[in-house]
């Protein structure tokens, strides 16, 4: 029997999934994207065997576990929107995620995925729409279902509308990891308080843990 995913999706193209109850204090939070930054980034992945998490990003994540920082997955999924997988090629994903996640001793506490397809007209993908990176909906979102103070969190995403996502949520850093796609676009001129960092997780990791632990305090 499959698994019955309806009470994670608050629209038809949209998941909402708490896996860990947070305490009522705000906290400031570390916000990852999915593909390319938790685990490798394969293309529309929809088969749990594919999938590949990052070494780094398990000790990132493990790290804010330390510290008592809920970790927050906002991830586009237009692969529902334009019917390349389904919510439940994805819950099976996402359980291989957490599970590998687990072995690492790491562990997240939210996900938010927005399945619209930004080229289609259907309802469905209109609705889910205001929350689809670019804009910052998934990460306002997930500051309504726990206390979590946005203006000290922060984002480490692998594209240009992560850390547009992060700038209109008012978050205080949104770093880049670093690849041969988007190595220029870090968006210098963008009239906005978050601050934008690259990142090459060879050799930045450090870095981002202190910001993480500066958050805390």
């Amino acid at each position: 029997m499959e698994d019955d995913i309806s009470s994670f999706l608050a629209l038809p193209l949209l998941w909402e999934q708490r896996l860990r109850l947070v305490r009522d204090t705000a906290r400031p939070a570390l916000f990852m994207d999915r593909d390319g930054v938790i685990n490798v980034d394969t293309g529309y992945l929809g088969d749990p065997a594919d999938v590949r998490v990052n070494a780094w990003a398990a000790e990132l994540i493990r790290f804010a576990n330390a510290h008592e920082l809920p970790v927050v997955v906002v991830t586009n999924q237009s692969g529902v929107g334009r019917g390349y997988y389904t919510w439940q090629d994805f819950w099976r994903v996402q359980q291989r995620i957490v599970f590998d996640l687990a072995a690492a001793g790491a562990r997240l506490d939210l996900v938010l995925a927005c399945g619209s397809d930004p080229t289609s007209d259907d309802a469905a993908s209109i609705a889910a729409c205001p929350m689809r990176k670019p804009k910052p909906g998934m990460i306002l979102r997930s500051a309504e279902m726990m206390a979590i103070d946005l203006r000290r969190s922060i984002l480490v995403g692998d594209r240009y509308s992560d850390l547009l996502a992060a700038a209109g949520a008012g978050l205080a850093e949104a770093w880049l990891v670093r690849s041969r796609q988007n190595e220029s676009c870090l968006p210098r001129l963008l009239r906005t308080d978050t601050v934008f960092r690259d990142f090459d997780p060879n050799l930045g990791l450090h870095d981002l843990m202190t910001s993480l632990r500066s958050s805390t305090q």
